[in-house]
């Protein structure tokens, strides 16, 4: 009689898999971070970072891993497989060589993905297992607009112990609706996620990060004014729907150039790296956990 294969539960859909199966079979997230939860005996807390496409999710997240990794304050990060640095030795790497990061891909299998141990020393030592991706802005707006979409997108929100809220800053700053927009979809989504009925607030701690904030110093001055003046939809929908959220302003690219491709198009050219605000979000979320 043939052995019974052994099967796996997919750690974002929940969906079962047969063992050592790289990617899940329904969402296509690698199963990798499965098998490291098993390995660590303890469900790993979600952090999923959010926002529209180019609004820099991926420079942030590889800043903040960076700096996490250096023991950055009162924390420290240990990656948990090669995989969990990919993001981080992209974006320092690209930055280095003054270009930006490639774009992340749609499909789920090509993201990346951090498994990642943090301990805040804050308060003797305590230890954080966190899953992060890096998902791309066109999937998250393609599961916004017909949900289930993304099957992956969908299970990471909903057991999301936390997320991060990147908007950008500098498009809301010159009066473009996009960015409000957006934002404005994403947390009604969240809400919807929530199955919450009136009267009843989401509780998932949420930071709303303004990137590129070095183009409008007043995001920096006060990200919450910033907040109501210039993305006034996405604030009504906080202040009437999420009971746990707060307004960070932050910037990596201290300068930008412009230079011409191989086509002769014109792109920016990062000249250096200032970072600023990058692990105020993410302790503010630790606290809340």
């Amino acid at each position: 009689m043939a052995a019974t294969a052994s099967i796996t539960r997919c750690l974002i859909c929940h969906c079962d898999n047969e063992e050592d199966v790289v990617f899940c079979a329904n969402c296509s997230a690698p199963m990798a971070l499965t098998y490291e939860s098993v390995v660590q005996a303890r469900k790993p807390c979600v952090i999923t970072v959010i926002g529209d496409s180019n609004v820099g999710k991926t420079v942030y997240l590889g800043y903040l891993l960076d700096m996490l990794s250096r023991r950055a304050g009162d924390y420290e990060a240990v990656p948990k497989g090669p995989y969990s640095i990919n993001i981080q030795q992209t974006v320092m790497s690209h930055i280095a060589a003054r270009i930006f990061p490639p774009k992340t891909p749609n499909e789920v299998d090509q993201w990346n993905w951090v498994y990642s141990q943090v301990a805040d020393r804050r308060e003797g030592e305590k230890w954080y297992d966190l899953v992060m991706p890096d998902m791309a802005g066109e999937s998250l707006a393609a599961e916004v607009d017909a949900p289930y979409t993304y099957t992956a997108i969908r299970g990471l929100l909903q057991q999301s112990a936390a997320i991060m809220l990147l908007v950008d800053a500098s498009v809301a700053a010159m009066g473009n609706v996009q960015a409000d927009f957006f934002a404005y979809k994403l947390l009604s989504y969240i809400d919807q996620l929530s199955g919450l009925r009136t009267g009843h607030k989401v509780q998932t701690p949420i930071s709303v990060i303004l990137c590129k904030s070095d183009y409008c110093p007043q995001a920096f001055d006060n990200p919450l004014t910033f907040t109501k003046t210039n993305l006034n939809r996405l604030w009504n929908l906080c202040d009437s729907r999420f009971e746990n959220i707060a307004f960070f302003a932050a910037s990596v690219i201290g300068s930008i150039g412009f230079g011409s491709d191989g086509a002769d198009n014109i792109v920016s050219v990062p000249l250096h790296s200032a970072p600023r605000g990058i692990l105020e979000p993410f302790e503010w979320l630790l606290t809340g956990l």
